[in-house]
């Protein structure tokens, strides 16, 4: 019996995107996000302590504490995702050993390939979104936190006064105690310690308040008295006062930014070492999420009674030594020990080499020396 195959049978497509392509890269999406989230929360709360405490210091103000948070994050966030994509791929991957349904694509004739393309699903638009947050997103965020840190910094010795407390600011060497503060932000009833070298100043008065006189911002004091003079000497000198005024000293705020904070564009143009060592890291935190990639699909083979987390202590093993590498690398390039190009991009060559190999272990060493000896006699 004749059938009428329209466009022939052999003729027939497989889809572009097949059924198993979407299923692993929304698991991967899912779990790539959740680890993220989690990931993220940990760096950020231990790094908002160390926030609070410049806080508590008075380096930073209340009013711009989310502010530096929230950069912070950025940073932090573009950071931290090839980490996570990488632990993503591991746990996803893991399961679908343990599972058994890696089984059930090698039996349909799913290969290495076929994981790959569905891998690459999601891992080549992340790469590209990693891409443009870590070219501009995060030097914006860093320029952004450092200008905050900088106006901060300007005003540090004057701020975090509340009533009923002592506040201490210059290490110590200026202390402040007010006893009460007014709905129109008069002090009252205010001490001052000031050390300065081997001597110190003290100064109480009844009330005080923050003015801004042609010549600069001022603290006036009224009603008061100014004692100077060296700790445990008789020479010293006691002033009573009716208004007394003391300038309140303004840092120099830098606009020389950090390489981190630099423009890409800028950095571009460089020649100096250190710019280039910036830029090449830049680039190097979207290509790490495809050598992730590539590196996660062999390792994530393990035996089915291995666990989901079979190969998770490789996979650390692997992340903390392309950390380690990439920085010891940053540091020859900065030095002159090694050309500024490729740089650190030789860490990723070399990784990719032992994802060469971690794949000719899947395959069988003998069958990748059998198969390239046939293609050579050809």
């Amino acid at each position: 019996m004749d059938v009428d195959w329209p466009k022939g049978y052999k003729m027939a497509r497989r889809p572009v995107i097949t059924v198993l392509d979407k299923m692993i890269a929304l698991d991967l999406l899912k779990t790539v996000f959740s680890v993220w989230t989690v990931i993220v929360v940990i760096i950020v709360s231990q790094k908002f302590i160390k926030i609070l405490e410049k806080a508590v210091e008075g380096h930073i103000s209340n009013d711009t504490i989310l502010t530096v948070l929230g950069l912070k994050t950025i940073i932090v966030g573009i950071t931290l995702l090839p980490a996570a994509t990488f632990m993503a791929l591991l746990m996803v991957l893991g399961r679908l050993y343990k599972d058994q349904e890696m089984s059930a694509i090698a039996t349909a004739g799913g290969g290495a390939g076929t994981i790959y393309r569905a891998v690459f699903l999601l891992a080549l638009p992340l790469s590209i979104l990693t891409y443009g947050l870590s070219m501009y997103a995060s030097p914006w965020a860093e320029a952004r936190m450092q200008g905050v840190m900088n106006q901060d910094e300007q005003s540090s010795d004057i701020r975090g006064i509340a009533a009923g407390k002592f506040s201490e600011y210059s290490r110590g060497d200026l202390v402040f105690y007010v006893e009460n503060i007014t709905s129109d932000n008069k002090m009252q009833s205010v001490f001052v310690q000031k050390r300065k070298n081997a001597d110190l100043s003290i100064i109480t008065a009844e009330q005080s308040h923050f003015e801004d006189l042609p010549g600069g911002r001022y603290m006036v004091f009224e009603n008061g008295e100014h004692t100077q003079g060296h700790p445990g000497d008789f020479n010293y000198t006691i002033e009573a006062f009716k208004a007394y005024a003391v300038k309140i000293e303004e840092k120099a705020l830098s606009n020389t930014l950090t390489p981190k904070a630099v423009a890409s564009s800028q950095l571009s143009k460089s020649v100096e070492p250190r710019d280039i060592t910036e830029l090449q890291n830049r680039l190097s935190v979207p290509l790490t999420i495809l050598l992730f990639a590539f590196l996660a699909v062999p390792l994530a083979k393990i035996s089915p009674r291995g666990g989901i987390y079979g190969s998770m202590m490789l996979g650390f093993l692997i992340y903390f030594s392309h950390g380690n590498f990439s920085g010891i690398t940053q540091s020859w390039v900065v030095k002159g020990t090694i050309p500024v190009w490729p740089g650190v991009f030789w860490v990723i060559l070399a990784f990719i080499l032992i994802g060469f190999m971690l794949l000719a272990n899947w395959y069988g060493f003998q069958w990748v020396i059998l198969s390239i000896k046939k293609r050579i006699s050809k």
